[in-house]
């Protein structure tokens, strides 16, 4: 699989200004690590490290059960399962949610979020790793098996209608998770933390009672192009040349299904909603669409909201 570090970096870029200047006179646990194979990181106000400890503990172990059905670098994941066999019997709820998402982001956005893009990804990966240059015909040979009508699930199964078929989850997996992580916090009776598993929750206020405030990087990682408010809210940012999949530099991580090749559209969009999920999908999608399609996908989800975009 191509190296997803690019698109990570635009998120932590995004979230050097978490820290309103002030927040060294609060306390503030930090915890720093891994999610969905890049870094992550959770800051919880009000709270020393020792006290913090335990709730770390649970939340490193969430991610590695949430990982395990959604990761593409578990060569045993529920979904690589999904992907290799065509179908999955008795999949976890936390995959049919997904999933339930993902078509409601496929017809809010006209089908631009389309998670059968994988075999493109595949097909790109295999180029590069062969040492040869993309041919953008060989994508569009791809073009039968990138289709969102043909995953059928339920709480039983599910199945990929066609040969050779794959999902990615990538575009909302990420926000999912992060809203995962919030709500077990919640349950800890964490009420002040800012999430960052690659999407952006913040939850009540910072240290001192300072509202959690995100500067958003632009494409090339330079932060406070523009500045967002995170109070029981998400953010997310999608780039389709923040990660570069091949040596020249044209094939960005997110494909255009209806021509198989990496979108010529936005370089940049910010979306925040009241969930990361949403938040997510919809930056993914949005990259793709003009400015009448993006307003009527926001309307299909109550309080999303359009923070930033660069043509």
């Amino acid at each position: 699989m191509p190296n997803l570090t690019r698109r990570r970096f635009i998120a932590v870029s995004a979230a050097a200004g978490l820290a309103p200047a002030s927040a060294a006179v609060g306390s503030t646990a930090v915890w720093r690590g891994i999610a969905l194979g890049a870094r992550a990181e959770l800051r919880i106000s009000d709270l020393t490290p020792a006290d913090a400890a335990p709730i770390f503990a649970s939340v490193v172990a969430e991610i590695s059960r949430l990982e395990q059905i959604f990761s593409l670098y578990r060569p045993n994941s529920e979904i690589n399962r999904l992907n290799h066999q065509g179908f999955l019997e008795a999949p976890p709820a936390e995959l049919l949610q997904v999933l339930s998402l993902s078509t409601a982001l496929h017809r809010a956005t006209d089908g631009a979020f389309d998670p059968t893009v994988q075999v493109l990804w595949r097909h790109l990966a295999d180029i590069v790793r062969a040492g040869e240059a993309p041919i953008p015909e060989d994508f569009s040979r791809k073009k039968e098996m990138v289709d969102w009508k043909a995953v059928h699930f339920d709480s039983s199964r599910v199945f990929l209608d066609r040969r050779g078929m794959a999902i990615t989850l990538n575009g909302v997996a990420q926000g999912f998770i992060t809203d995962r992580i919030a709500s077990k916090l919640r349950a800890f009776g964490v009420r002040n933390v800012l999430v960052d598993m690659g999407e952006l929750i913040g939850q009540g206020t910072g240290p001192n009672a300072i509202p959690w405030s995100v500067a958003i990087a632009d494409p090339n990682g330079n932060p406070s192009m523009h500045r967002v408010t995170l109070r029981d809210r998400a953010l997310a940012t999608s780039a389709p040349l923040g990660t570069v999949l091949d040596k020249s530099g044209a094939f960005g991580h997110i494909f255009d299904p209806v021509t198989c090749l990496p979108t010529a559209g936005l370089k940049q969009v910010s979306v925040s909603a009241e969930t990361a999920a949403i938040a997510d999908g919809l930056s993914t999608g949005l990259c793709l669409l003009n400015p009448s399609k993006i307003a009527i996908a926001l309307q299909a989800f109550d309080g999303a909201r359009l923070e930033s975009r660069i043509f």
